[in-house]
């Protein structure tokens, strides 16, 4: 696998409602990865136009903090716990 660029992460432009880090492609698209990506050791970001990578430089202690998603069970509990509070009213 060839790499097209090192770039350091604080070249990176980061969505922090999308968890996304981006940087332009040459050929007009966007070089994307995950915060979660990134904090799984994954450095390699992809453009989904054409076949270029590039390498990310970071430290994870530089890496935003990964947010706590509720898993799909508590979160289902959670409705149940809600409907019979509704229902009981």
């Amino acid at each position: 696998m060839s790499i097209y660029e090192e770039i350091e992460i604080e070249d990176m432009t980061y969505d922090p409602d999308q968890y996304l880090y981006t940087y332009p492609c040459p050929c007009g698209d966007k070089f994307s990865i995950t915060l979660e990506e990134l904090w799984d050791g994954e450095d390699i970001a992809i453009c989904p136009s054409c076949t270029l990578r590039i390498e990310i430089i970071f430290e994870e202690e530089d890496l935003p903090e990964l947010p706590e998603f509720e898993s799909e069970e508590n979160s289902e509990a959670g409705l149940e716990k809600k409907l019979e509070e509704l229902t009981v009213n």
